[in-house]
């Protein structure tokens, strides 16, 4: 039997938000990516970065109050940060836990840049909240760099926009590990998001939603499946109401009357139906799954998840 080809994105649920839950967090997700490994699924890995590349760019803030000869470190920095961090633990857990197994498979993490467009409507009105929450005085401090702020009830949070992804720039080397059947991690956090001049690829002052890259990592990839693994079993009708209903499976055409009638949550369920569409559009034959972390071992044998088919 041939293998399927999958990518699965990881929310936060199968990282954790801290330095030791993340360690703990993604040695219970390495079980549930081994049990795919050992049915036969050749895995691409993406993952969120939401509270790591918070915690990485409130860092690097401190670090310049505290030592103002250290300069703060752009997004596209704090990106590139997130991505080797939480890619070293994945792989690292994840290949332990398969040799546990008998199963000597490379795990490989890749640095990836992603190009978006410097015209996205996104840059002209970012809604991002990235990093730590802020005084009035600090706030001040970022308007008058240029930085979007926004007033929460904590304080006040930077915000940056979140543009549409158009190439993977490292595309060609995970087709090369994913077709010598290794474990590849790639476009973690949505990706490095960065800008063509010409030659030249420069770090863009924003984030890219891991959701939204995963779709274009599965269209690319041509992959067999496309696995969204959440903090839910299912996406549902009327969520969050008495009448909730989980959607057992749809179609894009489906989907899309959904999306209308605004059945999706804009911030959480929206962007994952949305990246199934995108990959299925790319991809008819494939096949869309949205389900916990915790259903997993389920979705190999086809009895968990909102599955969605073009």
């Amino acid at each position: 039997m041939s293998k399927k080809k999958a990518v699965v994105a990881l929310g936060h649920e199968a990282l954790g938000s801290t330095i030791g839950a993340q360690l703990d967090a993604v040695r219970k997700t390495a079980k549930a990516l081994a049990d795919l490994v050992e049915a036969d699924y050749q895995l691409t890995i993406t993952h969120s970065n939401g509270p790591q590349v918070s915690m990485i760019h409130k860092a690097m803030t401190e670090l310049h109050r505290i030592y103002i000869d250290y300069t703060p470190a752009p997004m596209c920095v704090c990106s590139a940060m997130s991505q080797g961090y939480v890619g070293y633990d994945i792989q690292n857990s994840l290949k332990s836990e398969l040799l546990k197994r008998g199963i000597s498979k490379p795990v490989s993490t890749i640095l990836t840049q992603v190009t978006v467009d410097p015209y996205d409507e996104s840059f002209y009105e970012p809604k991002k909240a990235i990093g730590r929450y802020m005084s009035k005085d600090d706030a001040d401090i970022e308007i008058n760099k240029g930085n979007y702020v926004i007033k929460e009830d904590e304080g006040y949070r930077r915000i940056v926009a979140a543009p549409k992804p158009i190439d993977i720039v490292e595309i060609a080397a995970i087709k090369a590990l994913s077709d010598a059947d290794q474990v590849v991690i790639a476009c973690g956090g949505g990706g490095i998001p960065v800008i063509e001049q010409q030659h030249i690829l420069k770090g863009a002052s924003a984030v890219i939603e891991k959701d939204s890259i995963a779709g274009k990592l599965a269209a690319d990839l041509k992959a067999d499946e496309l696995m969204i693994l959440t903090s839910v079993e299912y996406a549902y009708l009327n969520f969050g109401s008495e009448n909730q209903t989980p959607i057992k499976a749809m179609t894009v055409s489906e989907a899309k009357r959904y999306i209308e009638e605004g059945q999706f949550g804009e911030t959480d369920m929206l962007p994952k139906v949305m990246a199934a569409i995108e990959y299925l559009e790319a991809v008819p034959d494939g096949k869309a799954i949205i389900t916990s972390l915790g259903r997993t071992s389920d979705v190999i044998n086809g009895a968990a998840g909102t599955v969605i088919t073009k």
